[in-house]
């Protein structure tokens, strides 16, 4: 099989296997969707092959270059997020097969927006040119929006509303950031150095639309609310991939199509990436719901993803794609984790959580082994990702940029040992009796293979690094540096 059948199966697999289960009695629909969501994961081994080998595959439809055409677009970055996508997608198969059965009512939609969602991330993963782009980020916002929305009570419902109506306004701004460009160069491709030359406005108006579908502090509002409220296989997959396409889709706009952005908005978006590491980090620890203090970790660790735009180096990419790597395995795990806890304890209020390591010590080892990715602590893949990140800061000397890093450690182990010291340590510890029954062992076994691969891959990280060393974002607009003094704010 060609590599074009191969990037077209990763999108028509799980699009065509939507609308075919549409039209499935219940009993059959979720065996289809499992046949579904198996087969496109399969094409990832050969295309990272060919990704090593030829760094980027490319595309192109009836024969139509860009800009008059449409291309997608393969290269090591977009590879790592279509692994994350996979093995998330896959480790929250089980605890979605047992969420949603077929005698009941919500299941019916839940398994055809599943796969929508999976092909909404991977055509906005493949995208070359910034329409499609907002098309493929449009169809997995409304694939997110009604997931959210299958969970029983107002609490979800509001949680989807709000996510719609910011969503539908940083669409909004990041449209009109398209038409400027396209009234201005007449073309939309990406990729491709001189076709598109981005003004300030139209760059301003694209990142902030861009910022609010990815949650960025301080348009993080709808996050919260929507991770927490939205069943546990959603939270999941949401929190590993939803966001981040639309953050990558930052980094692409920033650093491909770019040209010279203003260093004041550069040390402005990386100083709002601090805020977002802070606050996210001082809300999680405050939190009363174990999945309120997930959801905020979130916003914490998305900010260091944002720290590629000041750093602006090899090693800054190649930390941020580890980084994506890495927090996105341990945060699903978490989720999992907490889906598990709520089915058992019908609560996930932090007061329940003395004595869990007895109760459900396969949730409570995964919660801890996940926390030590989030905080960074070694071998851990997020330390790799942190200590690429802190070398940038240091090769390139900013020094604002390396004390932050640090302490992030800190205030993320605040919250993570928060929490472990209620579930190990507390002095109320006893077993409590009238819980639920448990659910099968494959869904805490799920998360915890998700917590042991974030920990596993920082143990041998050089496949990726070199993978990401190799596509670094230099095709045009700013090119990243090997090193270069003065990125401090």
């Amino acid at each position: 099989m060609s590599f074009d059948k191969l990037l077209l199966a990763l999108v028509f697999i799980p699009l065509g296997t939507a609308l075919v289960a549409v039209m499935l009695p219940p009993a059959r629909r979720r065996w289809a969707v499992l046949l579904g969501s198996l087969a496109w994961p399969c094409f990832l081994v050969p295309l990272s092959i060919a990704v090593a080998r030829e760094q980027t595959l490319t595309l192109v439809f009836g024969g139509w270059s860009p800009p008059l055409g449409i291309g997608w677009r393969l290269d090591a970055l977009a590879l790592v997020v279509l692994w994350v996508h996979a093995l998330v997608g896959i480790a929250a198969l089980p605890g979605a097969w047992q969420r949603f059965k077929p005698e009941e009512t919500e299941s019916g939609p839940f398994w055809s927006l599943w796969l929508i969602l999976a092909t909404g991330v991977n055509l906005a993963t493949l995208a070359a040119d910034l329409f499609n782009l907002y098309v493929a980020l449009e169809l997995t916002t409304l694939a997110a929006v009604a997931l959210i929305a299958t969970d029983d009570g107002i609490a979800a419902l509001s949680a989807a509303m709000r996510y719609l109506l910011l969503a539908v306004l940083g669409s909004l701004m990041y449209v009109l950031g398209v038409g400027l460009v396209y009234a201005q160069t007449g073309s939309l491709a990406m990729h491709q150095p001189g076709l598109v030359e981005l003004n300030n406005v139209a760059l301003v108006l694209m990142l902030t639309g861009l910022m609010v579908k990815a949650a960025i502090f301080p348009l993080h509002v709808w996050l919260p609310h929507a991770y927490s409220n939205a069943p546990g296989p959603v939270a999941a997959i949401m929190s590993a991939v939803v966001g981040k396409v639309a953050l990558v889709a930052l980094w692409r706009i920033w650093f491909e199509t770019a040209v010279d952005p203003p260093t004041l908005l550069t040390n402005l978006l990386g100083l709002i990436g601090a805020g977002a590491i802070v606050y996210g980090a001082l809300a999680a620890y405050l939190q009363p719901r174990l999945k309120m203090v997930i959801a905020y970790s979130s916003i914490s660790q998305f900010g260091f993803l944002l720290l590629l735009l000041p750093l602006a180096c090899q090693q800054a990419f190649q930390g941020a794609g580890f980084h994506l790597l890495a927090h996105g395995l341990a945060k699903a795990a978490m989720f999992l984790a907490a889906a598990n806890i709520v089915t058992v304890l019908g609560s996930d209020s932090i007061r329940h959580l003395p004595g869990l390591d007895k109760r459900m010590p396969l949730e409570a080892f995964t919660l801890a082994l996940a926390g030590v990715t989030l905080i960074g602590l070694p071998p851990s893949g997020g330390f790799t990702g942190k200590w690429m990140l802190l070398s940038a800061a240091w090769e390139t000397g900013g020094w604002f940029w390396l004390v932050l890093i640090v302490l992030s450690g800190l205030m993320s182990a605040a919250y993570v040992f928060r929490i472990l010291a209620l579930t190990c340590f507390h002095p109320a510890r006893r077993a409590v009796h009238h819980l639920h029954p448990k659910p099968p062992a494959i869904t805490s076994l799920a998360a915890l293979m998700l917590a042991l691969l974030a920990v596993v891959i920082g143990l041998y990280p050089h496949p990726v690094l070199d993978l990401l060393g190799s596509g670094v974002l230099m095709d045009g607009g700013v090119r990243l540096q090997s090193g270069v003094p003065g990125a401090g704010p």
